[in-house]
């Protein structure tokens, strides 16, 4: 049986302020297991109703540590780094507004393989 109300006041208001605040989905799920242990919900309990395995919900309740949020970061996200600039992006919005024709391709709709060829 989980230990009911483990978490200091604090702790519990630093992980409802990173649950509004976090912007990636799996960092929330993580915030979350941790708050329903709190609420001395079981794993399986908090795995059925996060729809995900009992294995992962234990994983994070070991792993996770409520006092450094840094904890609830898998380690392969850290290598994980966005390839597209925000310049990339920008520039590949203008070009798929623009008919191919425009910029003098002979094709009227653009393809993945086309618009990558043109912005090499």
């Amino acid at each position: 049986m989980p230990a009911k109300n483990h978490l200091t006041p604090q702790q519990i208001e630093k992980l409802q302020k990173a649950l509004r605040e976090e912007e990636k989905a799996n960092i929330r799920e993580r915030i979350l297991i941790l708050l329903l242990l709190n609420d001395g919900k079981t794993q399986s309990k908090i795995a059925d109703f996060l729809g995900c395995s009992v294995n992962k919900v234990s994983y994070w309740c070991m792993k996770g540590d409520p006092d450094n949020l840094e904890s609830l970061i898998d380690e392969r996200m850290k290598g994980n780094h966005k390839k597209a600039t925000d310049k990339y992006i920008e520039i590949l919005l203008e070009t798929i507004e623009k008919d191919p024709q425009e910029l003098g391709y002979d094709f009227g709709r653009w393809t993945a393989q086309r618009l990558a060829t043109y912005l090499e």
